[in-house]
C-alpha cells in the first residue's frame, strides 16, 4: 500500500495523467452522444433550426475549425506552462517545479483543450452527407461541440489569469505554506501507537541472549518520501520485538543503505524483510505529504534566493520570514511526537524525528546568516519569535527562541553601523524579550547597545 500511495502521488503530479484521462472521457462522450443521436433519430432537429439547422458540410466545417483552434490553443497553454516553470525555477527555486506540475488547474486546462480536440475528431468521422449514402448528422454531438468550444473561451481567460497569478511571490509562498501546515497536521509518528511512558516494557526477545539488530537495507537510492507507520507497528507487535528507524522521512538513503534495524534472535525471513522494506517509500525527490521539513526547505530557499546579492529582493525575503513565522507558530503549538512508540504498554518502534530546536534552526539559521545588514529582515525575524513565544509557555521552547533572538541581535550588532538602524532592531527586540519572559534573560540594550 505504501508503494501504491507513492505511485499515486507521482502519477497525480505528472502533466499528462489528468489531460490523458480527460482525452479518454472526451472520446467516450463523443461516442455516447453519437450513439444517442442514432437511437433517437434526427428528424426532430428540423423543428429547431436555430440550434440544429446546420448541414453535413456546415457541421464538418465547424468541427474542423474547433479542432484546429483547440490544437493551437493547447500549444499556447503548453508553452505558457513551460515558460512559467522556467521562470519559477530561475527566480525562486527549482524545488517549486513539482508544485506547478501538480497544479490541478493547469492540468485541467491542458486536458480540456486536448480533450475537445479529440472529441471533435471522433464526431467528425461519423458525419455523412447525402452524396456519401444515407445522410447522418449527429446533431446533439455537434451542438455539444459548439457549447464546449464557447466554454473554452472562458477556460482560456481563466488559464491566463491563473498562470499570471501563480508566479507571484505571495501566491507561491501561500501555497507552499498551506501544504506545509497540512503536512504538520499529520506529522509522523504522531499516529503510530502511543508515546512510550516511563517504565514501558521492552519485549523479551529484544533483550534475549544472542539478540542482534538486523539491518533492513533499501533496494533503491533516493529520499524517504513516506513511512507506513501502521506496517512498522504491526510487524514489530506480531514479532514481539522492536524496530528502530535509522533514517527520517526526508532523509537520503543509498542503495543497500540501512532503512531500519530490528532486534531479533533468528535470521530474518523473506516475508518480514519484504514487509519492513515496503513500509518505506523511497523516491528520487522529496515530497511535502509526510515531510513538512521539505516545505520549510522550499520557503527558506526562496528567502535565500531573494536575499542573494544577485537578486536583492528584500520584500520577498521579508514575506518568506513572515510565512516561516506562521509555520513556526504551528510547530510551537504542537507536541513534538515522542520517538519511543509503544503498543499496549510495550515498546515497539524507535522512530526518527526532528527536535523543536532543530526545526527552528531549519527555519531561520540560514536566513539569519544571509540577512547581514538588512534591517527589515532582522526586524521580521524578531517579530516571528515574538509571535511564536505567545503560542507556548514551555520554558525549554522559550529558551530556544531566546537563543535565536540573541543571535539575531549579535548579527545586528556586528553589521549595523548607524544608530537609527540599531534602534529599529532594538525596538523589535524589546517586545520579543518581554514576551519570552525568562529569568536571567539579558536586556535589549545589553544585546544591542547604541554606538559610542
Amino acid at each position: 500500500m505504501n508503494r501504491l500511495r507513492d505511485f499515486w502521488l507521482w502519477l497525480s503530479s505528472t502533466l499528462w495523467f489528468i489531460p490523458g484521462t480527460m482525452v479518454v472521457v472526451s472520446v467516450l462522450l463523443a461516442v455516447a452522444l453519437t450513439a444517442l443521436d442514432v437511437v433517437i433519430g434526427h428528424d426532430w432537429t428540423e423543428d429547431h433550426p436555430l440550434f440544429f439547422g446546420v448541414g453535413a458540410e456546415g457541421a464538418r466545417g465547424m468541427l474542423s475549425a474547433i479542432a484546429g483552434s483547440m490544437m493551437t490553443v493547447a500549444s499556447l497553454t503548453f508553452s505558457l506552462t513551460i515558460s512559467t516553470l522556467a521562470t519559477a525555477s530561475s527566480q525562486y527555486t527549482s524545488r517549486l517545479i513539482r508544485n506547478f506540475m501538480r497544479d490541478r488547474y493547469n492540468q485541467f486546462v491542458l486536458g480540456y483543450f486536448v480533450g475537445l480536440f479529440a472529441y471533435c475528431l471522433v464526431v467528425l468521422r461519423t458525419i455523412r452527407g447525402g452524396d456519401e449514402g444515407r445522410e447522418f448528422i449527429p446533431a446533439i454531438a455537434v451542438m455539444a461541440g459548439l457549447v464546449l468550444a464557447l466554454v473554452s473561451i472562458g477556460v482560456l481567460i481563466f488559464f491566463i489569469h491563473h498562470i499570471a497569478s501563480s508566479i507571484q511571490a505571495a501566491t507561491i509562498l501561500e501555497r507552499v505554506t498551506h501544504e506545509t501546515l497540512a503536512a504538520l497536521a499529520t506529522w509522523f509518528p504522531q499516529e503510530m501507537g502511543q508515546p512510550a511512558r516511563p517504565g514501558t516494557e521492552i519485549p523479551q526477545k529484544a533483550e534475549a541472549p544472542g539478540t542482534v539488530w538486523h539491518a533492513i537495507t533499501a533496494d533503491r537510492t533516493g529520499y524517504v518520501r513516506s513511512v507506513d507507520e501502521e506496517v512498522l507497528l504491526d510487524l514489530a507487535t506480531r514479532n514481539d520485538t522492536v524496530v528502530r528507524m535509522e533514517v527520517d522521512v526526508g532523509g537520503f538513503v543509498s542503495r543497500h543503505g540501512v532503512l531500519c534495524t530490528i532486534a531479533r534472535v533468528k535470521p530474518l525471513d523473506e516475508a518480514l524483510l519484504r514487509g519492513l522494506r515496503g513500509a518505506f517509500g523511497v523516491g528520487g525527490s522529496r515530497t511535502v505529504q509526510q515531510d513538512p521539513a521539505f516545505g520549510v526547505r522550499q520557503l527558506v530557499d526562496i528567502g535565500l534566493k531573494a536575499l542573494s546579492a544577485g537578486v536583492n529582493d528584500t520584500t520577498t525575503g521579508v514575506m518568506c520570514v513572515d510565512y516561516l513565522g506562521a509555520v513556526l507558530e504551528c510547530i510551537t503549538r504542537r507536541n513534538i511526537p515522542e520517538q519511543l512508540r509503544a503498543q499496549d504498554g510495550t515498546l515497539r518502534v524507535i522512530a526518527k524525528g526532528r527536535s523543536f530546536e532543530g526545526l527552528v534552526g531549519l527555519c531561520f539559521d540560514q536566513i539569519r546568516l544571509c540577512a547581514g545588514e538588512n534591517v527589515a529582515v532582522q526586524v521580521s525575524l524578531l517579530r516571528a519569535f515574538t509571535h511564536a513565544a505567545r503560542q507556548t509557555g514551555d520554558p525549554a521552547r522559550r529558551r530556544v527562541l531566546l537563543g535565536h533572538a540573541e543571535r539575531v541581535a549579535e548579527v545586528a550588532d556586528r553589521t549595523l553601523q548607524f544608530d537609527h538602524d540599531r534602534a529599529q532592531v532594538r525596538a523589535a527586540l524589546e517586545p520579543c524579550l518581554a514576551q519570552l519572559d525568562l529569568p536571567g534573560a539579558p536586556r535589549a540594550e545589553a544585546l544591542l547597545p547604541p554606538r559610542p
